[in-house]
């Protein structure tokens, strides 16, 4: 601290010094004794606003502050801000699939996706790579991507076709999927208030899926098998997380994504317009952004204390929708997702409080 005044000092000191120039000396034509010095307190050269121009010793005064901040803050606070960064580019993301959706083919825009996000991984792998291709799971490692790219197929057919804030609330209920695959695949011990939870988020879901004598809305069901098969890429990498760098893992899910789209994006090929190709770009780089972000954000904080801030996606997806989109939620989308946001928050307080008396660390 005693660094930032001194750096405030010497700043202040050299813009009321003129930036560090000599000050002449003062003459008797001045009206001052010749070798006597002119008084401190008058100005040199007064500010007639009143403002003093920022310096460099101001930028870096603050940006010191802001470091000092950063340092300090509790984990759970640091990993809030990565969340909600990752939330607000996700937005951005899920707007600009949403806006390319229906000029260009879904298998197109994710192929041009996952060639960029692999490209910057590549990039910031390095010379590293020989050694990030090694795995012990290779069967697991490519069905992680098979389940990756039928969890993207399916979401984001959803996001183009029925409402943001509908294909949003339904994808909340990956936590509680991932609760029946937990006892089924990982043999974990789910206790009866856990199973009510789960029960009653899955009514929430069929009252977002309003059925009628028409039958059930296909894209709706087709958010419902984005988050079964996300529950599935959750729990692949809870098996791969004890032995597999997180680089390793993103990089065979690129290979089995690039190798799976290239004839489907070839086959329906629709060349972008240059806005198009635009928004194709920014759309992955934001895409690659927030999966870092959001990385990291569970790197620091807990998960239990991070989880609630997911759901202001609800939100972002609300406004998106209504002001680009003229989308305007359902009753039912608002009861459903209610519902389901509570029994997910439940699940998870739940599991980390299990895992807190059990003695275990939460899962990375």
């Amino acid at each position: 601290m005693s660094d930032d005044r001194l750096s405030d000092q010497e700043a202040r000191g050299s813009e009321s010094a003129g930036i560090g120039e000599p000050t002449p000396p003062a003459s008797e034509e001045d009206g001052c004794p010749s070798g006597s010095a002119a008084s401190p307190d008058i100005p040199l050269s007064p500010d007639p606003a009143g403002i003093t121009p920022a310096g460099p010793g101001w930028l870096a005064t603050r940006r010191s502050r802001i470091g000092l901040w950063w340092r300090g803050a509790s984990p759970n606070l640091r990993g809030s801000v990565y969340m909600i960064s990752a939330l607000l580019v996700y937005a951005v993301m899920v707007g600009l699939f949403k806006h390319l959706g229906s000029a260009i083919p879904l298998v197109e825009t994710l192929m041009i996706r996952q060639l960029i996000m692999s490209l910057v991984i590549l990039a910031v792998v390095g010379r590293a790579l020989p050694s990030m291709l090694r795995t012990r799971h290779p069967g697991l490692q490519i069905f992680r991507g098979v389940v990756t790219l039928a969890s993207m197929l399916c979401g984001f057919s959803a996001l183009i076709h029925i409402p943001l804030a509908q294909a949003t609330s339904i994808s909340f209920s990956q936590v509680l999927f991932v609760t029946i695959a937990a006892v089924l695949v990982l043999k974990e011990k789910v206790d009866s208030r856990r199973w009510a939870a789960t029960v009653i988020g899955f009514i929430g879901i069929l009252i977002m899926l309003n059925p009628s004598t028409e039958g059930l809305n296909f894209w709706a069901l087709m958010a419902v098998g984005g988050a079964v098969f996300g529950a599935c890429i959750t729990v692949s990498v809870r098996l791969l997380g004890t032995s597999e760098r997180t680089e390793t893992i993103l990089i065979y899910q690129g290979l089995v994504l690039i190798v799976a789209l290239a004839w489907p994006a070839w086959a329906y090929w629709v060349w972008p317009s240059a806005e198009q190709w635009l928004a194709l770009v920014l759309l992955s780089l934001f895409g690659t952004a927030g999966q870092w972000l959001i990385t990291k954000a569970y790197q620091v904080g807990e998960a239990a204390a991070l989880a609630p801030l997911d759901f202001s996606r609800l939100l972002l997806a609300s406004f998106t929708g209504f002001v680009f989109f003229a989308e305007i939620p359902s009753l039912s989308t608002f009861i459903g997702s209610a519902i389901v946001i509570g029994a997910t928050l439940y699940t998870i307080r739940r599991n980390a409080r299990s895992r807190a008396e059990a003695g275990l660390a939460p899962p990375a």
